[in-house]
């Protein structure tokens, strides 16, 4: 498979889950709850769904420089290792911690790929 398109095809992935999970801080309700029973403040919940919401306009947009996508890779990196210890502290299913754990994976070959491309 191409450079390219493995590139594409991860960060169209990782922005699709971040786009979703932008949403539902927003709007759905048992998230908006299950945020708040992790322990973590409203205005958190509202500046991780904005701060998410820039990473994905970063990632996809080719013009953007490359040193702030890396400033983007690093971040979402970093929500994906807070979601995962926030998840593993509350004893939530570990299917969750798997999931998170696809998408930094996701996130690593983004990263490689879009180094690939440079």
């Amino acid at each position: 498979m191409p450079a390219k398109t493995i590139y594409w095809i991860s960060t169209l992935l990782v922005s699709a889950m971040l786009l979703w999970s932008s949403y539902s801080y927003i709007f759905s309700e048992s998230t908006i709850q299950g945020i708040r029973d992790l322990g973590f403040p409203d205005f958190f919940r509202i500046q991780l769904a904005v701060l998410k919401l820039l990473a994905v306009l970063i990632l996809v947009v080719p013009q953007i420089p490359l040193t702030v996508k890396e400033w983007a890779y690093a971040g979402v990196g970093l929500f994906f290792i807070t979601a995962i210890v926030a998840h593993f502290a509350h004893k939530d299913p570990i299917a969750i911690n798997l999931i998170n754990v696809v998408f930094i994976g996701l996130l690593i070959v983004s990263r490689i790929y879009l180094h690939k491309l440079s």
